[in-house]
């Protein structure tokens, strides 16, 4: 009798992962049983397939199958990344009946591997896809068009897979303690309950051999063999464990079977090659300044091992296990030092029959006392500039030496290396004589044995895809008129963003403008598209709102600006030069200067229309650890890790930054002052602000504060699962810690359309039931939600919105829930979800081409789909001009009205009355006279039903409308008289007496 259950296990697991902004993906990962697996036993051997980085030792092999749609001729790839890890594409290199086959391997262990079937230019096949590793190996099966991730074969086994009655297995098991005694081993043929004892029989130079035949005790062919190895006494056959169920299922097709197995490892090895039992240090990190942790791959005595270790350059006062109370008997233990350790020195560490390892620097970086001791305050890092001389500073702690490195262009090979001079807190300074504008520089830092080189995290300017840092005379770089004078701006509520990449908004044909996908395109006024239509900015300031919000300007991985000639798009959440404008916007991204004076002009432009510029910054997380300037120069400093030692992944694109510590917090703050400073910046929405800490976010507010109050600052405060205290994360759970800063409301937005993770799944204005009380809070601000939701405190702390760049559109959204619904009917719904927003407190958020109705074909993740998908449609804003004028109706409506912009939360309490209504309708008063409007009353309804409603009005007066479901604005539509009105359906009603 088997004591292990061996059954098929199933999860729904819910994925976080972000692409550009922020959007969560559902995600199935399915445990069966490892039957598909025996094809491996060929293709590991002889697959054509297979795409290697590493020796069988240590190693994940994952096999992908992929049924592309009939007549597809896209060029599929994919993306594969380590669950916590960094991504690298990989070809499609075989096919088989199925379709197309890879075979990827990985040069470490893994339990679960992700990967993105995709183009060359991103075009998604799906979202984020996992396989889970099982012995090293894991096999998945994608149909074009289908979310689910298989196991198996979805439409049925196709290949020759082998069955036996009978197989033949040799197991080779290797114990580091050389005791056998009692070890046995517990097999049985396939799914089958009845099992049998074996013993090892046989020594060998790996350790114990067991040799035996296992058949079918019920006659059915199976193609696997179950076994576990134990620990058996006179008193128990189950006294121990090494390990738990597992399976051999390559078998060779004549019967037979050899596998070698490991002490502590649940890995079955097919090869002996493959298998690594040589004693040897496998890592050696100092983690505090008097320890290094030191791992092995074989097991020793901690409590024996004093006299067996040493370190060169440092005194050892005590070896102990590293888990406090553990066995002394361990892989892995702490080194505690007689004397402190010096972080810019290589020590070597030596085991006596485990040979010698460098120490690096671990986790000793990310302490409370390397913050203390290296923490640099000063306002010079980066380039200082000026005429007569430049100074250099950088801060790299743990380099032994730094250099200044020069070239003469973007690709040219260093003209000069100059050793800079090591000073306080860690920071190096070099000095250069004479007028350095233009001059283009890298740092090098020695870090160990190695040299690393980087640009300057504080750089302001860069040459073509910022490899290269710029000194720059910013005096040169201010446009003709520049201004700090801004439109005028009184409180945050009265804030009506709209959101925008820079090339959506002129990147069609039918836009009329000039200067396509460019900061200078923004710029131009006065353009005409489709019948006379205004587009561009003209579109924007006739539209009424205050603010433009631009998705990432600042320099970014994805877009090849030597090759701008060739079809390229990207949202941008992917940083590479925080400080610097992106160069694919500039009309000359090889010359350092065009972006800086190119996006000062859109700037200055848009404040001489009067409208104010949000600047959306991801300083969350970067493109890749490995090739960033912040761990060339202090590696592992600047990002959260887990305590084994892997990056922290609450953005789910492989690292989040550690806002928390001291230099990284320094970064932030000083980032954003020099935008606000240097480019008049009006706004900041921070993307995955819930990464952040509170303490980070405070003090960036502090910081605009005393450059500019009217600054606005907003976020994603979502709670996301980083490395970091619940207590301290910068998310809407934690508003009450965090005045004046806003976050964007989900709960508005999903209550109104449907979750964003469930295409299908509807809201208040397409058809579910018992909205009413969500809809009401969320108008209200959300400052009565539960405070499990969210503790907003004050409307400034609340961005109301139902659409923005990430997930569906609202229209196709309501695609998605109502396909059987008229294009009218979905209009009505579009239309009401908008009008609630503009009427409701707090900050108000559009998405550019909401007010048209705007659609992406259906594509919920469009952060690198090509123009055609992202590109503002001018010939549909010349059809839906009935809409644009609503939309324009409603926007002008809010800014006549202070009640919709009620600044604090006591105001809210006191003047916006909720009445009763029938089911799915949401009615409330406003006190306009309160509130110092020109009118006594206000009066909202919403009425989310296909039918008309009747609703009592508070007062037997004359009411006159000013809003219903075909028109809004500030002019009078009719007067309505008595105490009811008529509500039409899928419609708001704006009644002001």
């Amino acid at each position: 009798m088997i004591t292990l259950s061996k059954k098929v296990i199933v999860k729904n697991v819910y994925v976080l992962y972000f692409t550009g902004g922020f959007s969560l993906k559902r995600s199935w990962t399915k445990y069966a049983m490892v039957l598909t697996a025996l094809l491996l036993l060929i293709s590991s051997f002889f697959s054509p397939f297979m795409q290697s980085f590493a020796s069988a030792a240590d190693a994940t092999k994952i096999t992908i199958h992929y049924q592309p749609a009939p007549n597809d001729t896209k060029e599929w790839g994919l993306w594969v990344f380590p669950e916590g890890g960094e991504g690298k594409p990989y070809a499609f290199t075989g096919e088989d009946q199925f379709g197309k086959v890879a075979e990827v391997e990985l040069p470490s262990t893994y339990d679960k591997v992700g990967f993105i079937v995709r183009t060359e230019s991103w075009e998604k096949d799906g979202g984020d896809r996992f396989v889970s590793v099982e012995n090293g190996e894991g096999e998945v099966w994608v149909k074009s068009g289908d979310e689910y991730t298989y196991t198996s074969p979805p439409d049925g086994e196709y290949r020759d897979l082998p069955k036996f009655d009978k197989v033949n297995v040799t197991l080779n098991y290797h114990r580091y303690d050389g005791d056998y005694s009692g070890w046995n081993i517990w097999t049985w043929p396939g799914d089958e309950k009845e099992g049998k004892q074996i013993e090892f029989t046989e020594d060998t130079n790996f350790g114990k051999r067991a040799t035996y035949a296992i058949n079918s005790g019920s006659g059915n062919l199976f193609d696997k063999i179950g076994f576990i190895v134990r620990h058996s006494t006179s008193d128990s056959d189950w006294e121990n464990k090494d390990g738990g169920d597992r399976f051999i299922t390559k078998v060779r097709k004549d019967g037979n079977v050899e596998v070698w197995i490991v002490q502590g490892q649940n890995r079955i090895y097919y090869d002996r090659a493959g298998v690594d039992i040589t004693r040897k240090i496998t890592k050696a990190t100092m983690d505090t300044f008097n320890q290094i942790t030191l791992e092995t791959n074989v097991p020793f005595d901690s409590s024996k091992s004093l006299g067996d270790i040493e370190i060169d350059g440092a005194q050892i006062e005590k070896v102990i296990p590293y888990k406090e109370g553990g066995d002394a008997v361990t892989t892995k233990v702490k080194i505690i030092t007689k004397q402190p350790l010096d972080v810019t020195k290589t020590y070597k560490v030596k085991q006596k029959g485990y040979g010698s390892a460098d120490v690096v620097n671990g986790n000793v970086v990310r302490t409370k006392e390397f913050d203390e001791k290296y923490a640099y305050s000063g306002n010079d890092l980066g380039n200082t500039y000026s005429k007569k001389q430049t100074n250099f500073r950088v801060w790299a702690p743990t380099a032994s030496a730094a250099k200044l490195v020069t070239y003469s262009s973007w690709n040219s090979k260093a003209v000069k290396e100059i050793s800079m001079t090591k000073s306080e807190k860690g920071t190096w300074k070099a000095e250069l004589k004479g007028n350095q504008d233009e001059l283009i520089y890298t740092y090098k830092v020695k870090i160990g044995n190695s040299w690393s080189e980087a640009v300057d995290p504080y750089v302001r300017a860069t040459t073509v895809n910022g490899d290269r840092g710029v000194v720059v005379d910013l005096a040169k770089t201010n446009p003709r008129k520049w201004s700090a004078n801004k439109p005028k701006f009184k409180n945050p509520e009265d804030a009506i963003i709209y959101e925008l990449h820079v090339r959506d908004l002129s990147s069609q044909k039918e836009s009329g403008i000039k200067n396509k996908g460019k900061y200078l395109g923004v710029a131009e006024w006065n353009t005409k598209g489709p019948n006379g239509v205004k587009t561009g900015l003209s579109h924007i300031k006739d539209l009424g709102v205050t603010h433009v919000q631009f998705l990432p300007i600042y320099d970014y991985r994805t877009v090849d600006e030597t090759k701008l000639n060739e079809p390229q798009f990207n949202w941008g959440y992917d940083p590479k030069n925080y400080n610097v404008p992106e160069g694919s916007y500039s009309t000359n991204p090889y010359n350092p200067k065009p972006r800086i004076i190119e996006l000062k002009q859109m700037i200055q432009t848009l404040h001489d229309k009067q409208l104010r510029m949000v600047m959306d910054v991801v300083y969350n997380h970067v493109y890749a650890v490995s090739e960033h300037s912040f761990d060339k120069l202090v590696p592992g400093y600047y990002f959260r890790y887990k305590e084994d030692g892997t990056l922290s992944n609450g953005t789910g694109v492989g690292n989040d930054t550690a806002s928390e510590r001291k230099m990284v917090r320094k970064f932030i703050v000083d980032s954003v002052a020099y935008w606000a400073k240097e480019y008049h910046i009006d706004g900041f929405r921070f993307d995955l602000m819930g990464i952040h800490d509170t303490k980070t976010m405070n003090e960036a507010r502090k910081k605009l504060d005393e450059i500019d109050p009217s600054i606005i600052v907003l976020g994603e405060g979502w709670d996301l699962g980083t490395e970091l205290d619940a207590k301290l994360k910068a998310n809407q759970k934690n508003a009450q810690d965090m005045k004046r800063i806003a976050h964007f409301n989900d709960g508005m937005r999903d209550g109104l359309k449907g979750s964003v993770f469930f295409d299908r799944d509807n809201g208040f204005v397409n058809g579910k039931q018992g909205q009413e009380k969500l809809i009401q809070q969320s108008i209200a601000a959300g400052i009565d939600y539960d405070r499990s939701t969210a503790t907003y405190e004050d409307p400034d702390q609340v961005v109301t919105y139902v659409e923005a760049h990430d997930n569906h559109t609202l229209w196709d959204k309501l695609q998605l829930t109502n396909p059987a619904d008229t294009e009218q009917t979905r209009k009505q719904m579009h239309k009401l979800a908008s009008s609630i927003i503009l009427t409701s407190q707090g900050m108000n958020f559009i998405h550019a081409g909401q007010e048209f109705m705007r659609t992406k074909g259906g594509d919920h993740n469009s952060y690198q789909s090509p123009d055609s998908v992202n590109q503002l449609d001018w010939k549909r804003r010349a059809v839906f001009s009935q809409e644009v004028d609503y939309m324009k109706g409603l926007i002008a409506l809010r800014k006549q009205y202070s009640s919709f912009r009620m600044t604090s939360a006591q105001a809210i309490h006191q003047n916006l009355r909720f009445v009763d209504a029938p089911a799915n309708v949401v009615g409330y008063t406003l006190n306009a006279k309160a509130n110092k409007d020109k009118a006594n009353e206000i009066m909202v309804i919403h009425n989310a039903n296909k039918q008309a409603q009747t609703v009592h009005l508070p007062s037997n007066r004359t009411w006159r409308l000013l809003v219903d479901g075909e028109q809004a604005g500030t002019k009078t539509l009719r007067t309505v008289k008595g105490n009811t009105v008529n509500v039409s359906p899928l419609s708001t009603f704006v009644l002001v007496r």
